[in-house]
């Protein structure tokens, strides 16, 4: 008996038959018009005209750019979703407030609300906050700057969790070196290499740098710093490196003793970040040191540290407000366009101040 089953049906019923037997799973992309073509031996208009039945059917979605992916009811609310979660370290001080006010202000300009929250840094903390969201289960995406970047992820099972549930997520300022999650920062590694490569160019052969060990930027820096001495045919060893944690970081005097001892030698210091150098002149000046004329400092972030400390520091920027709004516009693309790339690195130049001395070679 001759089948009358129209021909695009015959498509049809086959993404439907895969879906059904989980070969094809919600939120995944089902094959191109141009495969379906091949495998049935019909026209692309054919074709078309299957996948836009099963689009009214709510069965599959199409998006513009990317193809046609399995409709999974949880990617259609996160549309119908109008809270983003943000997440940070810090909220209050720093560099925070501006990328905070670049992401609300983007969102808001969008119609989206924003939750923030911070963790201080802390994985119990990040742990408590992630849950949260979980269980309220109303948000469309999240920005989150990641808890101690550097160690392996403690709340790995829960950001899983977030990520089975479709929920777009990304990453700002850092991100875990195994995550396959988006970021948006600042190229760190680049950032430790000009930093570096600007005291050399001063004249400086012996250079260290403080450097933080539990926060992905640290070990990133350290890359473009060796990276800079090495070009450079520069010798550095283990100890012309200091590296501190989140706690030495807010209470650099106590780690005054190491600093000193490591790097009392060297005519140049690179360091992790403003507050680190802010913290350093301080150590250095009760030491009855001056900056620049004993050491010099070459910084990181460009924050309103490095103006008002005693000696003005050259420093590389962080783009604070534009970073902010970065990462809300790729957040806003991924709910859109779930194979959005959303990974974006800024690549600044430095800020020359006060803080390096030319010596001679």
């Amino acid at each position: 008996m001759k089948n009358n089953t129209p021909k695009y049906l015959e498509i049809v019923n086959f993404i439907k038959e895969k879906i059904e037997s989980k070969e094809l799973k919600p939120g995944q992309k089902i094959y191109s018009e141009n495969e379906l073509s091949k495998i049935f031996k019909l026209s692309r208009q054919t074709v078309r005209h299957s996948i836009s039945v099963l689009e009214k059917e709510g069965i599959v979605r199409k998006v513009q750019g990317s193809g046609t992916y399995v409709a999974d009811n949880r990617l259609t609310n996160l549309e119908n979703k109008t809270r983003i979660a943000v997440i940070t370290t810090y909220v209050d001080s720093y560099i925070f407030p501006r990328t905070i006010k670049g992401i609300e202000n983007y969102l808001f300009e969008k119609g989206f609300s924003v939750q923030i929250a911070f963790t201080n840094n802390v994985f119990a903390r990040e742990k408590i906050i992630l849950e949260d969201i979980l269980n309220r289960n109303d948000v469309a995406g999240i920005i989150a700057e990641p808890t101690k970047s550097g160690l392996p992820n403690l709340n790995e099972d829960l950001i899983s969790e977030i990520t089975s549930r479709h929920i777009p997520v990304v990453f700002i300022n850092s991100y875990y070196a195994d995550s396959k999650l988006p970021h948006v920062s600042i190229n760190d590694k680049e950032a430790g290499r000009k930093a570096t490569e600007y005291l050399i160019s001063m004249g400086h052969r012996k250079i260290g740098a403080i450097l933080k060990l539990d926060d992905g930027q640290g070990h990133l820096r350290f890359k473009g710093y060796s990276e800079a001495m090495m070009n450079a045919d520069l010798d550095f060893l283990d100890t012309d490196i200091v590296w501190i944690d989140t706690e030495e970081v807010k209470h650099l005097e106590k780690t005054k003793g190491k600093i000193l001892e490591r790097l009392g030698n060297c005519t140049g210091i690179l360091c992790y970040n403003d507050e680190v150098s802010y913290s350093l002149i301080e150590i250095l000046k009760k030491e009855g040191m001056k900056v620049p004329e004993d050491i010099s400092i070459v910084s990181i972030d460009n924050s309103e540290l490095a103006v008002l400390s005693d000696v003005e520091f050259t420093s590389i920027p962080h783009p604070m407000e534009r970073l902010g709004e970065k990462a809300a516009e790729n957040l806003i693309q991924l709910i859109k366009n779930p194979s959005f790339d959303a990974n974006y690195e800024f690549d600044e130049d430095i800020i020359i101040r006060d803080s390096v001395k030319r010596i001679s070679r």
